[in-house]
Parts: structure tokens; sequence; C-alpha cells
């Protein structure tokens, strides 16, 4: 597996599919020059980008792919080796690690925790995202935002169909890490477990629209949802299962559109 193609694959292909929900969630919350803001599986920083580009301070958070967080780094920091034309974004800090590794002494409390990579699909991802809020939140001032992110109902989201080839080739004896449905409540059983306080939630249209046929393969594996299902059953099948799944989804002039709800929960800590 091309970890840094992987990574290119989320950044220039799949990563955008979400910016309805990021946009959704800013507007709501008047996310500005008054915030600051931690993102958690910042990925590759398109979350962070439109944050900072409301003149929020940010800071991302991730420990899953280095890969990704080179990208960040390019996209936020001045200093960053591809980043020499790129306009420097205030107070923007990108941290290899888990949430307790961005905490500051010098800096003021956070007021806004974002973890926008959706749950609800992998069997044993409420109970990963439990675990980064309980070291994020008390970075956070009594009182902060902090969104969870989650798929829709199954009935509502189109790539549901192709999301089942995950669940076909995996090895069943692999638990954690296949995918499962989304339930109706993954968001707010996250934040009882966590001793956040729900505020309100919404839903966002994010369809997943591609080029075509191969630009889907490639954005919904760089997603990381079928990794089991490569390894129990190869790449070769993977990817000749997944591009049948999407016939369905391909329009008259090649492009593949899937159209997807997904929710947001607003909880503040205590």
């Amino acid at each position: 597996m091309d970890l840094d193609a992987r990574a290119r694959d989320w950044s220039e292909i799949q990563e955008r599919m979400l910016v309805p929900l990021y946009e959704a969630v800013y507007e709501r919350l008047d996310v500005g020059g008054g915030t600051r803001m931690l993102g958690l599986g910042c990925g590759s920083g398109l979350a962070l980008l439109m944050a900072a580009s409301r003149g929020a301070a940010v800071t991302g958070v991730d420990s899953g792919s280095p890969e990704r967080l080179a990208l960040a780094r390019q996209r936020l920091l001045p200093e960053a080796p591809a980043a020499q034309d790129a306009p420097a974004r205030a107070d923007a800090r990108i941290v290899d690690g888990v949430p307790r590794d961005a905490q500051d002494p010098s800096a003021p409390a956070f007021t806004l925790v974002t973890a926008f990579e959706p749950i609800g699909c992998l069997a044993g991802d409420t109970e990963g995202l439990g675990e980064l809020l309980a070291q994020a939140t008390p970075l956070a001032a009594r009182g902060a935002a902090v969104v969870l992110a989650g798929w829709g109902p199954p009935e509502r989201c189109a790539t549901t169909s192709v999301l089942r080839v995950a669940t076909k080739l995996a090895d069943p004896l692999r638990g954690a890490g296949s995918w499962r449905p989304a339930l109706r409540d993954d968001l707010e059983e996250v934040a009882r477990r966590t001793g956040l306080a729900p505020d309100g939630s919404g839903r966002v249209a994010c369809a997943f629209g591609y080029a075509d046929v191969d630009s889907a393969v490639r954005g919904l594996l760089s997603t990381g949802l079928f990794d089991a299902a490569i390894a129990a059953a190869g790449q070769e099948q993977v990817d000749k299962e997944l591009a049948e799944a999407l016939h369905p989804h391909r329009r008259p002039d090649g492009t593949v559109w899937m159209p997807n709800v997904f929710r947001y929960l607003v909880a503040r800590t205590r």
C-alpha cells in the first residue's frame, strides 16, 4: 500500500465531500476571530484551513497518518517545505500525536473542539472517539462547544450499499475495523459517556461526487473503511467488487454520484 498516494487521494478527492458539514457547523457556531479550535483527527487539514480562513486560531492533532499530517502542514504552516508561497496562518499548529500532546500551558483554553471524522460506520469507532474526547475536553474552556459527526441513517446514504462491500469481504473474526450501519444515537451515546451536555444537532447533505469510477474507488479506499476487507480478501478483489458496487451510481456521462446525509451533535463541556 502506497501511503503517500492514499493521503493524496484523501486530500485531493475525498476530503472535500465533507465541506458542507464543516460550513454548517462553523456557521452555526459563528466560528471567527475569537475562536480557538482543536481539531481531532485533523488529517490533511481542510477543516482547519476553512476555520483559519474565518479568523480562528487552529490546532490540529492526529496520530493516524503522518502522510496526511504532512499535507496539513503544507496547507497551514508557511515554513513547510512545499508552502513557501502560502500565506501565514495566525496561531496554526499541527501536532502528530494524541490530544494531550496539543496542550500549551501558555495559551488560553480551546473554545471549540471538533471531531469531524464521521463515526457510526466502523465497529468500535465510538469507543475510539470517546478516548480522544477524554483527553481533549480538559484542554477546553468550561462551556466550550464540542462537535461530533456521524453518518446519517443508512436509508438516507446512497454510499451505504457500497460500504457493504467492506462487510462482505472482511474477515468476520476481525470485529473492530469492519463496517457496520450507523445507529440513531451514536453521537449522543458518546457525549453521554464522556460527560458532555448535548446542545443541539443537525443534518447536512454531503453528496459523494466523483469524475469517474476510478476516482471513486481511490477516494473511498482513502477513507480506511475498506482496510479490513483488503487485509482479508486482497487489494485486487476489493477494487473489483467496489467498482461493481459503484455501477448503479454511475451517470451517463461517466461521473459517479451518491447523495448522503451526515449528522452532527453540538455538546458542551461542563
